[in-house]
């Protein structure tokens, strides 16, 4: 049977360190870092974690800590970069820090993970996800807060299907694990509901120039594109595919729901469609916590900021559990407990993927914001 674990948390400020910690670290504190891009392209996707992992530590620091000790939170810049995922890791070793917060992506994570299992190091990602990640890798020290592709690609593929009934549709990628691996579960999907998919095909992520393969889409006669990847791309997509007269619709995963879309993409963003985990912010269970992200000027909306915070929630949780900041034993608490959260009531199988774990279907906006579809 499942133990279910409940934090009472309060509102303070933690004092936030950078990089490498220039302060004296004291017996009574926990580090714990948070990896991911503080710097490149997609940088808002690590500010989007960040956010939450700040302000859940603040909140268990206000409330006491953990077991009497105070949460210190170091952050490492991977810069969302594959080749730049192992040496973050071992940044985090050398730093003696045990629990880790992140990657941000996926690619990253693949990179990184079998770096802290190798070194006992408990790693909780709120955004990476890729089943690459864990399928096959019997990773005793490696959890996700946030679904897998394989449980957000239903979702998308089921709307497609069944609601947008497409004549015929493109699928992009942008050749990562992340929107690879995405689109070739939305083709698969699609090939046995019998949908035809007249292009699938890889673009280089930071071009600025994808006329080429929109002439392709106009050609083939595409009224439906769907793009796995991050949001630079998929906006210079839109804004291109108008430019050249393809009414195609365009959907993407959560990787394009980020409000710098709309200055790359222009009106052509407007009912862009993408999976994204529900909005735990609304719910009003979670009042407290989006008042403690409001009074810190921080957005609890987006899609990884409470996935995050849950994030945190899960370390300190299983280092209480376990009676001590132990990672072996923090991850063997972990993988035998429930953990209730913003984002829900959380557990993990064998392989550290979340039991269940559910992404909605939205529609986009040009002033930013989103809507559910029917």
């Amino acid at each position: 049977m499942k133990a279910h674990h409940r934090f009472t948390l309060g509102a303070a400020v933690l004092a936030i360190t950078a990089g490498v910690l220039t302060s004296p670290v004291h017996a009574e504190t926990i580090r714990i870092a948070v990896v991911g891009p503080t710097t490149g392209p997609v940088t808002q996707y690590g500010d989007s974690v960040r956010e939450g992992v700040f302000t859940a530590a603040e909140q268990i620091n206000a409330a006491g800590g953990v077991n009497g000790s105070k949460l210190e939170i170091v952050v490492f810049d991977d810069g969302c970069e594959p080749k730049q995922g192992p040496s973050a890791a071992n940044r985090v070793i050398n730093a003696r820090i045990r629990f880790v917060v992140g990657a941000v992506c996926s690619g990253s994570s693949i990179a990184a993970a079998p770096i802290y299992e190798s070194e006992g190091v408990v790693m909780v990602t709120p955004s990476s996800t890729t089943p690459i990640l864990t399928d096959g890798k019997k990773y005793s020290m490696v959890f996700r807060t946030i679904g897998r592709d394989d449980q957000q690609s239903p979702a998308a593929a089921a709307y497609i299907t069944d609601k947008l009934k497409p004549a015929k549709v493109a699928i992009l990628h942008d050749k990562q694990s992340y929107g690879y691996g995405l689109a070739a579960s939305i083709k698969a999907r699609l090939d046995q509901a019998a949908v035809p998919v007249a292009l699938f095909e890889g673009i280089n992520a930071g071009d600025s120039d994808y006329s080429a393969v929109i002439t392709k889409l106009r050609r083939e006669a595409v009224d439906f594109v769907y793009y796995g990847g991050f949001h630079p791309e998929m906006g210079l997509l839109m804004r291109q595919a108008r430019e050249q007269g393809l009414k195609a619709r365009f959907m993407g995963p959560e990787g394009v729901g980020n409000p710098d879309i709309n200055a790359i993409a222009g009106p052509a963003v407007e009912n862009m469609l993408l999976t994204l985990p529900a909005d735990f912010s609304r719910d009003a269970r979670n009042a407290h916590i989006v008042k403690a992200f409001q009074d810190a000027q921080r957005d609890p909306s987006g899609a990884f900021q409470l996935t995050a915070y849950t994030a945190i929630m899960a370390i300190a949780a299983g280092i209480e559990g376990a009676g001590a900041a132990d990672p072996a034993k923090v991850a063997a608490w972990l993988h035998e407990n429930t953990v209730e959260s913003p984002i829900g009531k959380v557990s993990w199988n064998s392989q550290g993927d979340l039991n269940s774990f559910a992404f909605n279907v939205y529609q986009w906006h040009q002033d930013g914001s989103y809507t559910a579809v029917d």
